[in-house]
């Protein structure tokens, strides 16, 4: 166990110091340019996610803890007021989002940053728009124990847990001879969560060997997105999850703020993260509009016009941020192919919560 431990701590130290590299424009793939835009290519295969995400040792996922992270993920007495879940900000009525600017947290109050999706976090190496979460286990009780979010009273909630019949049956089956704590609660929401996955996109579909999956504008789509020379969209945007686990400063306009958010600054004190965030994932990108993290684009077409303008705020802009050279006809292909990376969504039935 204690071996196994360190060699999951040990990758995650390399795959951070990866992401820091990805800071300065260092992206592999790109630099080869050495993709064939051909259905089935051996040379895309990159871009197809493991069918199981990872999970630490100590935590793998198993029917009965999914069980049990899904009704705590539904469950609003979790909540300080009792009237919100996880699912109240990561619905999958909205791609595992909200639909809404900037997120709403206790007493409906307007929070400063969108709600990010949950969808493939499971491949993520830090969390949050800022990275303050290094697992899912410690992101699922960051919202809980936020006053501004669900504002969450543990000793009220862990007590209501360890009263419910239903509830108690549940952790044992979940962990055995472990207490109904926080640590087996943040463990069983993270396995939750690492269920909600998109994989089998038109464009995963493609990349297998189906070549009417994509039409030729999605092909042409996914060449712009690919080619440092015009869309330079994968040097952030990279394989497998569509982002590479850094953050960026990209230029958004709220950033001219006096009170602009530092994002990342705030976890490392770097010049470069100041104003920078975490890359999100594009896959089921059309599901998840408005997108940035201050929800400041309504639409994808939106999102390419920014970067093709290279930032509206200039002001300690990201190395991988440039003007583009975009015809109409270019943009309208990356939104198509973007939109080719939705999974189609499978149905979500509401657990029936212990009473």
């Amino acid at each position: 166990m204690i071996q196994n431990l360190i060699k999951h701590r040990f990758i995650q130290s390399i795959l951070g110091l990866a992401c820091i590299i990805s800071a300065f424009n260092v992206n592999v793939a790109s630099a080869k340019n050495s993709y064939v835009f051909e259905a089935g290519h051996p040379s895309l295969q990159e871009w197809l996610l493991p069918e199981t995400p990872p999970f630490p040792p100590e935590n793998e996922p198993t029917a009965a803890r999914i069980a049990l992270g899904k009704a705590l993920f539904f469950d609003p007495r979790l909540s300080g007021s009792g009237n919100m879940s996880c699912a109240t900000c990561h619905s999958p009525m909205f791609g595992w989002s909200d639909g809404l600017k900037t997120a709403r947290g206790a007493q409906s109050a307007v929070l400063e940053r969108a709600s990010p999706t949950v969808v493939n976090t499971a491949y993520n190496f830090l969390q949050m728009w800022d990275g303050r979460k290094p697992t899912l286990e410690a992101q699922a009780l960051g919202p809980l124990e936020t006053t501004a979010e669900m504002h969450s009273n543990f000793d009220q909630m862990l007590t209501l847990l360890n009263e419910k019949a239903g509830y108690i049956k549940m952790f044992n089956a979940a962990y055995p001879k472990e207490p109904i704590d926080k640590t087996t609660l943040a463990k069983a929401i993270a396995s939750y969560e690492r269920t909600i996955i998109s994989r089998d996109s038109r464009f995963d579909q493609w990349v297998r060997g189906d070549k009417s999956a994509l039409s030729k504008q999605e092909v042409l789509g996914f060449e712009i997105f690919a080619s440092s020379e015009k869309g330079n969209c994968a040097v952030c945007h990279s394989a497998p999850n569509f982002n590479d686990n850094g953050f960026h400063n990209i230029g958004l306009a709220s950033f001219a703020s006096k009170k602009s958010d530092v994002g990342r600054f705030s976890q490392r004190p770097l010049g470069l993260m100041k104003g920078a965030f975490k890359t999100p994932t594009i896959r089921d990108i059309e599901l998840t509009a408005p997108y940035f993290h201050d929800g400041s684009a309504e639409n994808l077409l939106t999102v390419v016009e920014h970067y093709a303008r290279g930032g509206d705020t200039q002001i300690n802009l990201s190395p991988n941020m440039k003007k583009l050279s975009l015809s109409k006809k270019d943009k309208e292909a990356l939104v198509a192919f973007m939109k080719s990376l939705t999974t189609k969504p499978q149905p979500v039935t509401f657990p029936e919560l212990p009473l």
